[in-house]
């Protein structure tokens, strides 16, 4: 006799049906990295900020109060996001939108010109950065193009050329600003998605030397120039690389392999530039150590994982570009800021993920983080559609669903 599965009669099978349904509409793995960083990066924005703040006459508090609020209302907009199907965004009059609004607010901001850095970045002093918002709507819009054009992509007249005009356009316009550092990104994430939707080796080879040869371009127009040409990865003559690059060395070596101790970082008092947003991982290292700056470089790496996992497991092509897509955007910003504070690749001013202060950019992320939670629930409602259907379809062969037939004894 086989035993009787246990069924809790007070649950009814809609009570259970949207249980599951809730389970299903968060990746645990990813909102704890997620929160990890987060809690680190609103520690470290209050360590970063306090002494400053009091300089200036703001409250201890000014920053961190400003970024729990960004961090509240980005989670609000990441479970929304998430419980819908990421699927919408196919529709041509959301991504028609998209592009429209982010194109706006591009050209906006280089004749509203009302950012306090005197560069043409933000508006409404300088808090709305839309490049920060071009980032991720580059990979929603190719994302969608490359998922529809897959027949014609490894034509050239049809595949990469249409890709390098839409790069092309979002970039130059932030190139204008001039944003070298967000320009790149833009080129960057182009080619990736190209090369993750399939197109064909030598246009992306063709590819990556457009990239190259425009952001060189980009760079030596700008007035950036100079960061890249006085890039010194020699270490041997401190003397030779720039005041933010010596200030940021001075915290990782005072910081050694444990730290100086939470709070108590002197740099960020005595000169290092915008220590609560573009060096706050020299500070992180300078109160935790290479102990502390490891456990930061070990959570994006978990996040990575993470998102190619979830990237694998998508059920179309568009959900794992998406995946795809803002997975390596967020690793990629991360690693080009803790490499420029250890001078591994040349000075760019952009933030660290989750953890530098800024509405724009931690908004912008989370909302890339919902499309991750969304592409992964989705991902798991057709997993468990196909084994429902493989497992009915072993029920169905044992007679209707009920026990299977017995052979009854026969008399002659």
């Amino acid at each position: 006799m086989g035993e009787r599965a246990f069924v809790n009669p007070s649950i009814t099978a809609q009570q259970q049906e949207k249980r599951s349904k809730i389970k299903l509409a968060f990746d645990t793995p990813l909102l704890i990295i997620v929160l990890c960083l987060a809690v680190i990066g609103l520690l470290s924005i209050y360590s970063a900020s306090w002494s400053h703040s009091l300089r200036v006459g703001l409250p201890a508090s000014y920053f961190l109060t400003n970024q729990i609020k960004w961090f509240i209302l980005g989670s609000v907009i990441a479970a929304s996001i998430g419980l819908f199907d990421y699927k919408l965004l196919l529709r041509k009059e959301i991504l028609l939108f998209m592009m429209g609004v982010t194109v706006l607010l591009l050209v906006a901001v280089l004749f509203v010109k009302d950012d306090p850095s005197g560069l043409n970045r933000g508006l409404f002093r300088g808090s709305v950065q839309p490049s920060e918002l071009a980032k991720l709507v580059i990979i929603v819009y190719l994302a969608a193009w490359l998922t529809s054009r897959q027949e014609q992509l490894n034509k050239f007249t049809l595949g990469l050329v249409p890709v390098g005009i839409i790069v092309g356009f979002i970039g130059g316009l932030i190139a204008i600003q001039p944003d070298v550092s967000a320009t790149i990104t833009v080129f960057a994430l182009g080619g990736l998605l190209f090369f993750l939707s399939g197109g064909d080796m030598r246009h992306i080879i063709l590819m990556l030397l457009l990239i190259v040869l425009v952001g060189g371009a980009v760079i030596l127009v700008s007035d950036r120039a100079e960061r890249i040409l006085t890039f010194n990865p020699n270490l041997q003559n401190v003397d030779d690389v720039s005041y933010h690059i010596q200030r940021s060395l001075e915290a990782v070596i005072r910081g050694g392999w444990f730290g100086v101790g939470i709070g108590k970082s002197t740099t960020k008092s005595t000169g290092l530039p915008v220590p609560w947003t573009d060096s706050i991982y020299a500070v992180i290292v300078e109160e935790t150590g290479i102990f502390g700056g490891a456990i930061i470089i070990s959570l994006f790496l978990l996040l990575l994982w993470r998102g190619i996992v979830i990237a694998r497991r998508a059920p179309d092509l568009f959900g794992k570009l998406l995946a795809g897509g803002i997975t390596f955007w967020v690793v990629i910003e991360a690693f080009i800021n803790i490499g420029v504070l250890v001078n591994l690749i040349p000075f760019a001013g952009n933030a660290l993920p989750f953890i530098s202060s800024g509405g724009s950019s931690l908004i912008t992320t989370m909302i890339g983080i919902g499309l991750l939670l969304s592409v992964a629930r989705m991902g798991t409602v057709e997993k468990n559609k196909e084994t429902r259907n493989s497992n009915a379809a072993v029920i169905n062969l044992r007679g209707r669903n009920r026990r299977r037939d017995l052979p009854r004894d026969r008399r002659s």
